[in-house]
C-alpha cells in the first residue's frame, strides 16, 4: 500500500469550501427560477435580474470558489473526479452564458451547470472526510 504525504492546509479544510460552494450553487439556482418566474410576471423586474453583469461575476465567484476547493480537494484525497465533474458544470453555465436570454435554454443550461458543480463540491466533501 503506498501512503500519501497529506499536504497540511489547516486554514482552508476548516473553512468549509465545498459546503459555501454548495450553497452559493443553490442560490444560483434560486436566483435563475426567481429570474424565470419574475420575468414572467413583470418584465421590469427582469430586466433588472438579467443584467449580464450580474452572471458574469456569479460565474467569476463560481471559478474561484471552484478551484480552491474542488483544487484543494485533489491535493488532499487524490481522486480528480469530483474536480472534472465540477469543472462540467462550470462549463455548461458559462455556455449558458453565451446563449440569448429568452429564458428557456439558458435557465435550463445553466440549471444543469450548477447541479453538476453542486453534485462536483458534494462528492469532493465527502471524499475528504
Amino acid at each position: 500500500m503506498i501512503s500519501r504525504a497529506q499536504p497540511n492546509f489547516p486554514l482552508l479544510s476548516d473553512i468549509g469550501f465545498d459546503r459555501i460552494a454548495i450553497g452559493i450553487s443553490g442560490l444560483c439556482a434560486v436566483h435563475c427560477l426567481a429570474t424565470a418566474v419574475l420575468v414572467a410576471l413583470a418584465a421590469s423586474a427582469g430586466g433588472l435580474l438579467l443584467s449580464p453583469i450580474i452572471h458574469e461575476v456569479g460565474l467569476v465567484i463560481a471559478i474561484g470558489l471552484g478551484a480552491l476547493a474542488l483544487g484543494r480537494g485533489v491535493l488532499q484525497h487524490g481522486y480528480m473526479m469530483p474536480a472534472a465533474i465540477g469543472a462540467l458544470g462550470l462549463g455548461v453555465m458559462a455556455g449558458a452564458i453565451s446563449l440569448p436570454h429568452d429564458g428557456s435554454g439558458e435557465t435550463l443550461f445553466t440549471l444543469i451547470g450548477v447541479g453538476l458543480l453542486a453534485l462536483g463540491h458534494d462528492l469532493n466533501r465527502r471524499a475528504v472526510s
